[in-house]
């Protein structure tokens, strides 16, 4: 990523939308081979938005009503009002990055029917391939988004990339595959320092930190490459490190304490640069 100037620097926002709880051996593969005894353990659900005042741009959009009931997830703010509450409006089509296309982060991109969405190449033709029809991978699907988001494509209204695509200056995003075969993280640059959006290529803090991949895996190998890329950029470029589940996100980060928001969100970086 090159050098940007400060009009080109953005805020992210975190919304956390559900919750669920769970256990280690649930959300970790073969957690049995740890040799630890099983524990609790909270999943958190976010999307995330990038925003300066020039440009906003929506990741992800968490799960619909219906995949989150289905599932037994718990709401706590319909993802349509969390948009809301950050002053975004559909009419004005802020360009949507889909990490990957599990129900979770894909659930409401009918909010934006004229947004342009960017997503990995590779994700988009396993999920519009048989093979997305399997269970162990329709498990985390709902079929109707799968078909919204073929009716994206035929549209045109879908801009693939195969490794890296820059949204905007100050904004990459980069292909990891691992939990599926085109999850993406995304990169941003802030007043704050650069920010890495993991999405689900790293669900918790604990995981990146003990190298534990997560239960639902496309590809091993890639998973563990996607760990070694964002500890790479944690190296070198980065200083801030967003996981896609973990409960203790928010803390980490500048919280929201008024509006609708208030306790659900946290951001990083200013809105409006000076």
């Amino acid at each position: 990523m090159a050098d940007i100037s400060l009009t080109e620097k953005y805020q992210v926002t975190i919304v956390k939308f559900g919750t669920r709880s769970t256990i280690k051996s649930d959300v970790y593969l073969n957690f049995h081979i740890y040799k630890e005894a099983d524990d609790a353990l909270d999943m958190d659900y976010f999307f995330w938005v990038i925003q300066n005042q020039n440009r906003t741009v929506v990741v992800d959009t968490g799960f619909s009503r219906r995949g989150g009931e289905v599932r037994d997830r718990t709401f706590l703010i319909e993802p349509a009002a969390a948009v809301a509450a950050l002053g975004i409006d559909a009419k004005d089509a802020p360009q949507v990055v889909v990490t990957h296309a599990h129900y979770d982060h894909i659930g409401n991109l009918d909010l934006f029917p004229n947004s342009e969405l960017i997503m990995a190449r590779a994700e988009q033709d396993f999920w519009f391939s048989d093979f997305a029809w399997r269970l162990q991978f329709k498990h985390s699907i709902e079929p109707q988004e799968l078909s919204y988001l073929k009716e994206a494509a035929d549209e045109k209204r879908i801009t693939t990339f195969n490794d890296t695509y820059e949204v905007a200056p100050g904004i990459d995003v980069m292909r990891v595959g691992g939990h599926t075969p085109g999850q993406s993280i995304v990169v941003v640059e802030t007043d704050e320092g650069q920010v890495v959006l993991a999405s689900d290529a790293i669900h918790y803090y604990e995981e990146y930190e003990r190298d534990l991949p997560f239960i639902f895996v496309n590809d091993l190998r890639e998973m563990y490459e996607g760990f070694d890329t964002v500890r790479q950029l944690m190296q070198t470029t980065a200083k801030h490190l967003v996981t896609g589940h973990d409960p203790s996100t928010l803390e980490r980060f500048e919280p929201v304490v008024e509006g609708p928001l208030a306790g659900l969100a946290a951001t990083i970086g200013r809105k409006e640069q000076r």
